[in-house]
């Protein structure tokens, strides 16, 4: 396995404490999780089956165009489920994980 870019090393510490907050109890959970379903049909669509580490740090810049309205959209009464260093980062970390090149951790 390669070494992470400082972008990467930066998106995927980012990521992975997203991943942790998810776990954490919280009333909206069930919300947050529907949040994240919806990313990852989201970066399905964007980057398909396969997709490189540096593919979706790119996909992670340009979240700020599209997330916010995918989760109001999936939870619209649950703004606690639209906190994109949650939901998204969550979603991104799983990705992370499968990525062409993913990086010892």
């Amino acid at each position: 396995m390669r070494s992470a870019t400082p972008a990467e090393a930066t998106a995927l510490m980012e990521w992975d404490a997203g991943e942790k907050r998810l776990d954490e109890p919280d009333p909206a959970r069930a919300a947050r999780l529907a949040v994240v379903a919806a990313v990852d049909d989201e970066l399905r669509r964007r980057l398909g089956a396969s997709y490189s580490l540096a593919d979706l740090v790119r996909a992670y810049g340009d979240s700020s165009r599209w997330f916010l309205e995918l989760a109001q959209r999936v939870a619209p009464g649950t703004p606690a489920a639209w906190d994109p260093a949650v939901a998204l980062d969550a979603a991104f970390a799983r990705w992370g994980r499968n990525a062409s090149d993913a990086v010892a951790r």
